[in-house]
């Protein structure tokens, strides 16, 4: 490294924020103190909210507007891959929930569907099996 590029780095180090730095290292402690089950479950439980209202399920009078299989397919296969993913990590008093509500999502796009897909074919049944 050159002598440049040292005293480059040295001088953007000075100039940093000691309140910026500070207000950082007070959200690293604070995502420290958060137990990974509850990280995971919080994921899970947004992807599960997106894809309710993908899939059409949204408690408002324009939710046949907010639905887009497209991109409900896409939610639910990511939720359906961090659950099963997570289950043995999170126990099954955290993730029977999640997979019953997964299971949910994956009932409500195939009658959402106008084409259904094959059975094993639907979003997220590459992680959860056939869902019927």
């Amino acid at each position: 490294m050159s002598t440049e590029d040292s005293n480059s780095r040295n001088a953007y180090s000075e100039d940093a924020d000691p309140a910026a730095d500070t207000g950082v290292s007070q959200q690293i402690r604070d995502i420290a103190e958060v137990p990974a089950v509850e990280v995971i479950t919080t994921g899970a439980v947004h992807l599960m909210s997106a894809a309710a209202v993908k899939v059409g399920l949204a408690d408002d009078p324009n939710a046949e507007d907010l639905k887009d299989l497209d991109e409900a397919r896409k939610l639910i296969t990511a939720l359906a891959g961090l659950v099963s993913a997570a289950a043995p990590e999170i126990g099954s008093q955290h993730a029977g929930p999640l997979r019953d509500g997964l299971r949910s999502l994956q009932l409500a796009f195939r009658e959402a569907s106008l084409i259904p897909d094959a059975p094993g074919k639907g979003p997220g049944e590459k992680f959860t099996g056939p869902v019927n």
